[in-house]
């Protein structure tokens, strides 16, 4: 495994990738239907089929890139291999969609954990990004666990009571959106609660 860092355009390119393939692919193929082996799969099935290798292909890249893979991209890694297989195999969507929420409940609760023990897990995971004091950490940790369990609720109404296109939209746009904005919410918490260790 090579030491060397890539640039952050092929990193982000490695890591949003595959979501925005997913829906160039799906904007292409909705509404078609196609017989494989004698069973019909709609576009979104087919779509999905594709995802999954491309997901772990870029998985794989990242990882010999830069050597090592947080502990969220690995639980989404195997989320959507699992989800995603199911999906095909049974050709149902639905497996699919429910990935999203599964993924949120899960950080969510592990953040959960951490807080119920007096920790914060996420500070394990974004201390060399984020230098904040103690109290900010403990802050910011309740904010992301409500922040998870909410999108999961959200995620489940929309893929309940709305179209495929409209959860289409929501998991490439939606989702990514809701994040930033949670961030950019949080600045006085990183002005009052920062410390600055990291500065070199």
């Amino acid at each position: 495994m090579s030491d060397r860092q890539p640039s952050q355009g092929l990193k982000t390119a490695l890591e949003l990738g595959p979501v925005a393939a997913f829906f160039a692919g799906y904007m292409l193929l909705r509404g078609e239907t196609f017989e494989v082996a004698g069973t019909e799969y709609s576009g979104f099935i087919l779509i999905t089929a594709a995802f999954v290798p491309l997901i772990a292909l870029s998985t794989y890249l990242l990882w010999r890139l830069t050597g090592a893979l947080s502990k969220m991209q690995i639980v989404t890694l195997v989320l959507v291999i699992v989800f995603g297989g199911l999906t095909v195999w049974f050709n149902d969507e639905r497996f699919f969609k429910m990935k999203p929420t599964l993924i949120y409940l899960i950080f969510g609760g592990i953040l959960g954990i951490g807080l119920l023990r007096g920790q914060s897990y996420l500070r394990l995971v974004m201390d060399e990004m984020v230098p904040l004091d103690e109290e900010g950490w403990m802050k910011l940790t309740r904010r992301f666990t409500l922040l998870f369990f909410g999108l999961a609720l959200l995620n489940e109404f929309i893929w309940r009571t709305m179209s495929t296109a409209a959860w289409v939209n929501f998991k490439t746009f939606g989702l990514t959106a809701a994040i930033f904005v949670f961030f950019i919410t949080q600045g006085r918490l990183f002005r009052d609660h920062g410390t600055g260790e990291k500065d070199g």
